[in-house]
């Protein structure tokens, strides 16, 4: 009689597996200097350049105190390329985007410019700004898909080492005017003080607002999309080996808990960001969110309500257990990409968790054809083609193998 592969390498591995995935997602990288190694076509050496806090912008400057100028080089790629626009300006009458000072660099008729802007509302016009520029150029960077802004400036009256910058990054430009930028966190939190003296930025307002929506976002991709797939792999796969029972059920029981409970707590955080909202509203990820938690709860509750094996109930259960299983691991990873569209991180994070995920569906892919060459050989063999349930309300019957 054919033997059934043993899955305990699988099962001692696999609780391992679970820190080291999360680890990939939430670990931080290692603090380095960009703008250091930024180049400029026009040869041109700063003094000093400083990474921005957020939207990976970078401003290199050389500070003259003998006339109060400062000549200076801001770098920030559009999110859609050289369609779009990229802005660095000086605020002398507030820290955030109304009174700033701005020059905006974006392509006009075929070529890279910079405009002036008196930012005094919502709707951004060409206008003078209240201090002196000149030698005002702009590029692009197809290589890295930046965009520089370089001019020469007349520092505002006052002290050089209180300055209230504010940068930004928007998507598109239609007949010569920069379109509205998006309303993430990291947008929003564009702005700061530069002190031209010592060479130091500092981030502006907004930071907690930035780091309650960063924990909401880790909370949720680690619930709802990375140990809930997880926890559905255990359940589909590693029941088929005889010798995985009951140890299956339980690592599927674990993920799936923690889970709900982390997105119980992601949940929260959401509720209360949004109601913290002033008239910014993400509808399409808020309304997933919470028919995720109403499914999970249903989901959850389920449990206590599992009929016996032999319960004539038992087949019905068992279609609306699998059925919501799967939309609520479909949901999952939709919300956590939309989330990232909103809060728009560091590149490197989407494409961590979009490495996670092709690595969970390239293991599931392969757990598949291993379940059905076992039940190919079962049945060759006469055995029967089911599954295990160890966790059968103390019955240690077989249910049908749902492939």
């Amino acid at each position: 009689m054919a033997s059934s592969p043993s899955p305990q390498p699988l099962l001692r591995r696999l609780p391992a597996a679970v820190p080291l995935l999360l680890l990939l997602l939430l670990a931080p990288a290692a603090d380095a200097l960009v703008c250091s190694s930024q180049k400029f076509s026009n040869n041109v050496l700063y003094s000093t350049c400083l990474d921005l806090p957020t939207l990976s912008a970078s401003l290199h400057f050389s500070y003259d105190d003998a006339n109060s100028s400062a000549a200076v080089a801001f770098v920030a790629a559009p999110p859609k390329g050289e369609d779009g626009w990229v802005s660095w300006a000086l605020n002398p009458t507030a820290t955030g985007m109304f009174g700033a000072q701005a020059l905006i660099a974006f392509r006009d008729a075929g070529a890279m410019t910079v405009k002036t802007y008196n930012i005094t509302s919502t709707t951004v016009r060409e206008s003078p700004i209240s201090f002196e520029t000149w030698e005002r150029t702009a590029e692009y960077n197809s290589a890295d898909g930046t965009m520089r802004i370089f001019a020469k400036i007349k520092v505002p009256a006052g002290d050089p080492a209180k300055l209230n910058q504010v940068w930004q990054v928007g998507s598109s430009v239609t007949n010569g005017v920069p379109d509205p930028h998006a309303m993430a966190g990291a947008n929003l939190g564009a702005k700061g003080t530069l002190d031209l003296v010592t060479g130091t930025t500092t981030a502006g307002g907004g930071g907690s607002g930035i780091k309650k929506k960063n924990i909401h976002g880790i909370l949720n991709a680690v619930s709802w999309g990375i140990m809930f797939p997880i926890g559905a792999i255990i359940a589909r796969y590693v029941r088929a080996f005889p010798s995985a029972d009951p140890a299956w059920f339980y690592l599927h029981a674990f993920c799936q808990t923690s889970a709900y409970a982390i997105g119980v707590a992601g949940w929260g955080t959401g509720l209360k960001l949004g109601s913290q909202s002033t008239g910014i509203q993400y509808t399409g990820h808020r309304n997933i969110g919470i028919a995720l938690f109403a499914l999970a709860t249903v989901q959850i509750f389920a449990l206590f309500l599992r009929p016996k094996k032999d319960h004539k109930y038992r087949f019905y259960w068992n279609i609306y257990h699998h059925g919501l299983g799967y939309t609520i691991l479909i949901l999952g990873i939709l919300n956590v990409f939309k989330g990232l569209d909103i809060l728009q991180p560091d590149n490197k994070w989407k494409s961590a968790y979009i490495i996670l995920i092709s690595v969970l569906g390239g293991v599931a892919v392969v757990l598949e054809l291993i379940t059905w060459i076992v039940v190919l050989k079962r049945k060759k063999s006469g055995e029967p083609t089911k599954p295990y349930d160890g966790y059968n309300n103390g019955q240690g019957r077989q249910q049908p193998l749902a492939i």
